[in-house]
């Protein structure tokens, strides 16, 4: 059965990046788009977008594209994005995907859900650089990307951009907790993943916030995207099923 995907970057990325599980997807017969969110797009100014701005551009591409019966799978920051978004794209979802995804909670920012090391890097990094974020190659490469060679980490890193940091720092809108989101919710565990600490796992410290949920694993680490492209979208896939 042919389905209708919407993959969301997380923070750094764009849509360009989830390419490849997307060519994966589109191969087994599924429609597949890979927005930017505002944000991370070349003209963007990073001093001034804040999370709702991300959010609004996530809807607002849904609803151009008229798309129905939508599983949105969102990456990371990307969690954030499609929490936020969920309860006005509610009609048109069969289903919300979490992918090493963050899963707030009401009135929380993602500075409230990463350690602490992270916040402190973070608010160093954009006070700096006119409040946007990058990680250092040397952090992104062992705890985002540790399944990769070093040829591959290198080109991946490269196609990064600068993060506004407001949608950091801004808390989500939500009404309600996620788990009274009347709608279909899965959270896929890429197990190499060590970009959070094991004390502070994706799962199920994060994904038990969805209240009822399907479990799926996959193998690879938080940039499975870049290098594990054909598992990755095989697990979304069931993720996404029914």
């Amino acid at each position: 059965m042919a389905d209708t995907y919407v993959l969301v970057h997380g923070a750094w990325h764009t849509g360009a990046e989830l390419e490849p599980v997307a060519r994966e997807l589109r191969a087994a017969g599924h429609t597949v788009l890979c927005p930017t969110l505002a944000g991370n797009r070349p003209d963007d100014d990073r001093a001034r977008i804040g999370l709702a701005d991300a959010v609004t551009s996530l809807v607002d591409f849904v609803e151009a594209e008229d798309l129905k019966q939508v599983r949105l799978v969102g990456h990371s920051y990307g969690g954030m994005v499609i929490s936020g978004a969920a309860a006005r794209l509610l009609p048109r979802l069969a289903r919300m995907v979490y992918v090493n995804a963050f899963v707030p909670l009401p009135g929380e920012c993602l500075n409230d859900i990463v350690p602490p090391h992270y916040k402190g890097l973070f608010d160093a990094v954009a006070a700096d650089n006119g409040n946007a974020v990058m990680l250092p190659f040397e952090i992104w490469r062992d705890a985002f990307i540790n399944d990769a060679d070093l040829e591959l980490a290198q080109a991946a890193y490269a196609k990064l951009n600068p993060h506004p940091y407001g949608t950091f720092t801004e808390p989500i809108a939500l009404e309600h907790p996620l788990a009274a989101l009347t709608v279909g919710k899965s959270y896929l565990n890429c197990v190499l993943d060590t970009a959070l600490p094991a004390s502070l796992p994706w799962h199920p410290r994060l994904s038990e916030r969805l209240g009822l949920f399907r479990y799926v694993e996959c193998v690879g680490s938080h940039e499975a995207w870049f290098t594990q492209p054909v598992a990755l979208a095989g697990a979304i896939i069931e993720a996404g099923r029914d």
